[in-house]
């Protein structure tokens, strides 16, 4: 996530702000620039984005800004759409007139369009390609209801289902605990299961296949037999220099969607951080130090090991970080080199997609 600055005033801004915290002015994500853009209305009813790329534009704000407050992206004049272009993925939303779900779908869609975000700055497409049968990208956000099954968090067939409980931070923790998990976010959930899209839309009926199985395994084998397997047995002992996480071992569609989600979280952790001009500077004559460049990943035209070579000054810096604040890491994992390889195909494939190829 780039770092934002209000265009009327220069204010530091958040992903999530809808009115700039110094001024006061309107603001909204113009996903055509991928820029929070401060805004000025016309009696039209439509804004004109004060962003210099936008060039004077209009838009019209997202209905689910407008009637629930549950969104700030906003939808360019020309675009026949209604909705903009995260909340037009949406096949189902919570129920609002149960009490607490207008605030589960809210952390939900902050989450979700964090992704899409992540998703479009990295070139990946989200459309529908009828002509090899290969669905968009979709949600649908479900809550559990008494007496019938527990809505369960995946992926199939392009849509992302997510249990609105997920929202609920002590429900999280618990399942996080009780499931031996070292990281259980909203943000965690979406890019995992984006992982199963992306495999079945970059490598599923691709050249990328064969590959694929060298570096994973064999995905033909009995996926439900594999989880029976791994939620009765556990991860093999060995889990750790095999894989990004534990969970990673149950099956190769999970060591990939795994591996997806944490190169994602490289993306949008390193470039926060360069947004932010953070650098790291140990003070120690053997240390050296690193000023922290998003470039090679979002830009998709470097070696990974340029983008690798970042990741782990910072997570040692931030780690140690939380830990003085009584915190837990803020990234609770150790690579081994069968991980990095991994982290290295996927950082390949999202290349070759990126360039139009895929």
């Amino acid at each position: 996530m780039k770092s934002f600055h209000c265009d009327h005033c220069g204010a530091l801004l958040a992903f999530e702000n809808v009115r700039c915290l110094r001024c006061d002015v309107a603001l909204g994500l113009l996903p055509d620039l991928l820029d929070l853009s401060a805004l000025k209305a016309e009696k039209t009813g439509l804004f004109r984005a004060l962003a210099p790329a936008a060039a004077d534009r209009s838009y019209r704000r997202c209905p689910n800004g407008l009637q629930h407050e549950a969104c700030n992206w906003y939808v360019p004049v020309a675009d026949p759409e209604p909705f903009c272009l995260a909340c037009r993925l949406n096949e189902m939303i919570p129920d609002p007139t149960v009490a607490g779900n207008g605030e589960r779908w809210l952390r939900v869609e902050l989450a979700k369009r964090r992704l899409v975000y992540t998703l479009l700055r990295l070139g990946l497409p989200l459309h529908e390609v009828a002509a090899v049968h290969s669905p968009a990208l979709r949600f649908r956000f479900l809550g559990d209801v008494p007496g019938a099954a527990q809505v369960l968090t995946g992926h199939e067939a392009g849509v992302i289902t997510l249990n609105i409980a997920e929202a609920d931070e002590v429900e999280r923790e618990r399942r996080r605990v009780s499931l031996h998990e070292p990281l259980r976010t909203l943000p965690a959930h979406f890019r995992h299961e984006a992982g199963h899209f992306y495999w079945g839309r970059l490598v599923a009926s691709s050249a990328w296949l064969e590959p694929f199985r060298q570096v994973f395994g064999d995905e033909t084998a009995d996926y439900a037999v594999a989880l029976e397997a791994y939620h009765r047995q556990g991860p093999p002992l060995e889990w750790l220099e095999r894989g990004v996480s534990a969970y990673a071992s149950a099956h190769p569609w999970e060591d990939w969607a795994e591996t997806w989600a944490h190169y994602l979280h490289m993306v949008d952790t390193l470039e926060t951080a360069a947004g932010f001009g953070l650098s790291v500077k140990p003070r120690h004559p053997a240390a050296t130090p690193l000023a922290v460049d998003p470039g090679p990943i979002i830009q998709s035209q470097a070696d990974f090991d340029a983008v690798f070579a970042n990741w782990l000054p910072l997570t040692l810096a931030l780690n140690s970080i939380n830990r003085g604040m009584g915190l837990p890491d803020l990234y609770p994992f150790v690579l081994a080199p069968a991980a990095v390889e991994k982290l290295r195909f996927v950082h390949s494939v999202i290349t070759e997609a990126a360039a139009g190829r895929t």
